[in-house]
């Protein structure tokens, strides 16, 4: 499996390979929500020998320590501000991709939500709820 991915601005792309190893997961620590911006992150865990950079002259890290002591390096383009990715020590070797920096996230179907103590109340989507494929009619 080889996955491709960037950031919004297009100045940090990456090249992944592998199949996904250590989870693919929802995580709704107050952490990743505030790293994403967002009701939760996915997060797809792929050895770090496999991940590469085409262009690193923008990335940056921001470190955190996590609820076990831990630091939890967020690793994102410094121009633009996108997550790409991100890892700890207590998973040594692996590294976490944000699904939304994939160009075809197609194939992510997370089968484990983590940290549901924090989840928001709006992260269920009822399945019975109104979808649009695109943006909604404005009428």
């Amino acid at each position: 499996m080889e996955n491709t991915g960037g950031c919004m601005c297009g100045k940090t792309r990456y090249k992944v390979t592998g199949e996904p190893v250590g989870g693919v997961f929802y995580c709704h620590c107050n952490d990743c929500k505030r790293q994403a911006g967002s009701a939760f992150t996915i997060g797809a865990g792929f050895l770090a020998e496999h991940f590469v950079f085409e262009d690193d002259s923008h990335v940056k890290t921001y470190v955190t320590v996590g609820d076990t002591g831990t630091n939890m390096d967020r690793v994102f383009c410094g121009n633009c501000g996108s997550p790409m990715f991100s890892k700890t020590s207590l998973i040594p070797g692996v590294l976490y991709v944000k699904a939304g920096s994939l160009d075809d996230a197609s194939w992510v179907e997370p089968p484990v939500e983590i940290y549901t103590k924090d989840k928001l109340k709006c992260a269920e989507i009822p399945s019975d709820i109104t979808r649009f494929e695109a943006l909604m009619p404005m009428e």
